[in-house]
């Protein structure tokens, strides 16, 4: 492929040396300009860094010899004691153990909206946990209350109290977690937060850092502290990991900033709908598709007419319950999911359906019985979990339990199911997208979207090269499109 005028400006930035940020849309050609960033330097050591170990091994056979290949993690094993990698394999303490262990018994809160909710010691036990994950993937030196993250519908100030009581309960996990002698098993985020305190020098003339949108607190702070120019390559709109930690380098860093705007996945038609997106979210460059390529954005498509090779969700009820229609309808369907979310989902409802509270997951900790989770999925703020809901009622747990049996592996199956989290990075040549996006009408009657709902859109939209259906959520998304006036 012939390099664009983008590329070959974005690789002259780079052989000028300092750090540069490159902005690149989907489907922007964001690894050809990456290699040839590489090539440009070719007595240079040059590491690119990827987020996932299959894109790093993929990269390495095309990247030239002077550029290691890597993922965040493998770079923080290798220089890790295996007196700690090693607590890896050690068996998962249970939460209520750990709770039970620290000396944690239950409490019960009252809620904003009424409600009381009851923190089991296995419910409290998590939330140390969790507490810990956060302050794993912060730049933070010792972990903060703030890490410890509260049900929204607790008062703020009885929720400050309670992560203050439980703080030095996550100081204490993180001591076992990085004593070779202590009795915690770890996860993979222990030993890259005791790579990123221990101030590494990562031994490269040049680091390529891919997905900067998706960067946390944890991996800014080593690439900052770097003597070596980093390349930092992202799409700002693309950044729909912030339940993880992910802080978007894209605004955070200052550096010389050249733009990927040419898309290589689509035609105009999906370029000129991607990019009313991009003016939805104040960004006044345009994606450009390629003229020679065929595509469309079908609006008003009658069931069955599109037969789609992904249909994308965004949540995982909704997942589940257009993977059974597609089993209803004879069809082979795969899904792209962790199945057990979906598992523990049907636990929860089983337990509330025998009449007994259930505290994971956390959609159904907040209800007393199956009849509360019926009422919530008939209102606004539920309507996320009305499909799951409905499925249920009509056809029972052990239904769906078959259901998450009869799934078919992609190669074999006529089309896949995925959240939109579990899409990105990837492309099909048809994609239907689901109604379950989350449009809201304020008060003024004007219809939005939230800023997060806005980049899962976008983000949605752009895995289509031909063909993208969007007649779920058209009359929704021209309301938006109208009253914000783009």
């Amino acid at each position: 492929m012939r390099p664009t005028e983008e590329q070959q400006e974005a690789v002259a930035a780079v052989t000028a040396g300092g750090p540069v940020k490159v902005k690149a849309y989907a489907g922007a050609g964001k690894t050809t300009f990456l290699r040839m960033a590489s090539e440009a330097r070719p007595r240079s050591r040059g590491l690119y860094l990827a987020f996932n170990k299959d894109i790093a091994q993929e990269a390495q056979r095309k990247f030239p010899s002077n550029t290691r290949c890597r993922t965040v993690h493998s770079l923080a094993f290798g220089s890790t004691s295996p007196d700690i990698t090693r607590k890896l394999r050690y068996p998962v303490e249970p939460s209520h153990n750990l709770a039970i262990r620290y000396g944690i018994g239950p409490l019960r809160l009252p809620t904003t909206i009424g409600k009381t909710v009851e923190f089991t010691t296995a419910k409290l036990g998590r939330m140390v946990m969790d507490g810990m994950a956060r302050f794993c993937s912060s730049a933070q030196a010792e972990p903060q209350a703030w890490h410890i993250s509260v049900d929204p519908l607790i008062d703020e100030e009885l929720a400050d109290a309670l992560r203050d009581e439980l703080l030095p309960h996550v100081q204490t996990l993180w001591r076992e977690s990085t004593d070779p002698n202590g009795v915690a098993s770890i996860s993979h985020a222990v030993y890259v937060k005791a790579w990123q305190l221990s101030r590494p020098r990562i031994p490269a003339d040049f680091i390529l850092f891919d997905e900067a949108q998706d960067a946390d607190g944890l991996m800014l702070s080593v690439l900052r502290a770097q003597s070596s120019q980093v390349v930092y390559v992202g799409d700002p709109y693309q950044k729909i990991y912030e339940w993880r930690g992910a802080v978007n380098a894209m605004d955070h860093i200052k550096a010389p900033e050249k733009g990927l705007t040419e898309s290589f996945r689509f035609g105009p038609a999906i370029a000129s709908l991607a990019s009313r997106m991009l003016r939805l979210m104040d960004e006044e460059v345009p994606v450009r598709g390629q003229a020679a390529m065929a595509s469309r954005v079908v609006r008003h498509a009658a069931p069955g007419e599109i037969r789609p090779n992904a249909i994308l969700c965004r949540k995982n009820t909704t997942l589940l319950a257009k993977v059974a229609e597609g089993l209803q309808r004879g069809h082979k369907v795969a899904a792209r999911t962790k199945k057990e979310e979906l598992v523990a989902f049907i636990d929860g409802a089983e337990r509330l359906l025998a009449g007994q509270r259930t505290h994971y997951p956390a959609a159904l900790s907040l209800f007393e019985n199956w009849l509360d989770v019926q009422e919530y999925a008939e209102s606004f703020a539920g309507r996320d979990l009305q499909p799951l809901v409905k499925l249920i009622d009509e056809q029972g747990p052990t239904y769906l339990r078959q259901l998450l049996a009869a799934i078919a592996p992609e190669e074999a199956a006529d089309y896949v199911v995925s959240t939109v989290h579990k899409a990105k990075g990837l492309e099909w040549p048809i994609v239907t997208l689901a109604d379950d996006f989350r449009f809201r009408r304020e008060d003024d009657g004007r219809e939005t979207l939230p800023t997060d709902e806005k980049r899962l859109l976008y983000v949605a939209m752009t895995r289509a090269q031909g063909t993208l259906d969007i007649s779920a959520i058209d009359r929704s998304l021209q309301a938006v499109f109208r009253d914000a006036g783009v």
